[in-house]
């Protein structure tokens, strides 16, 4: 039975440490695509936040909502892009689907968190300081995203 199309409703979950490094996440099918956790809604009614921690959860093992890892960990920039997809996804989307809305978020975790990832989906992870993250990240969104990181978390302080 074939995969129902993707949902154009995604979220970009940008996860570092206290420190500022950012972990990066190289993707199966594209070596040498770097990136931060991404992913499609499940359902229309699933909310951005549940997208977000699912998505952690999938490609990182991370789990939202744990003793190491709170749900306040887990903050929601409230900003949206619309970007167009990248063709050799779009097979992906239903028919005509050119567009994608993703949803920012930013999750902080122990500089000693387990990675384990989903290896059909990634093979590799590293950690960097947050500026040469962005530089590694093959999206220019997911880059603009890093660099915002710093001024994102002083909003949370605020």
């Amino acid at each position: 039975m074939p995969k129902p199309p993707k949902i154009p409703q995604s979220v970009l979950v940008v996860i570092h440490t206290p420190e500022l490094d950012v972990l990066l996440i190289e993707r199966a099918d594209h070596p040498g695509f770097w990136q931060s956790v991404t992913g499609s809604k499940d359902h229309v009614d699933e909310s951005y936040v549940e997208t977000a921690a699912r998505e952690a959860a999938e490609e990182t093992g991370i789990v939202v909502g744990t003793a190491a890892v709170p749900s306040g960990a887990l903050l929601d920039w409230q900003c949206e892009i619309e970007y167009e997809i990248y063709p050799v996804w779009r097979h992906r989307y239903a028919e005509g689907v050119t567009r994608n809305t993703e949803h920012w978020f930013s999750l902080e975790v122990p500089r000693d968190t387990d990675i384990v990832l989903a290896p059909r989906e990634h093979t590799a992870f590293v950690w960097l300081p947050y500026q040469e993250a962005a530089t590694r990240c093959f999206s220019s969104s997911n880059a603009e995203a890093i660099l915002q990181l710093p001024e994102r978390l002083k909003e949370r302080v605020r």
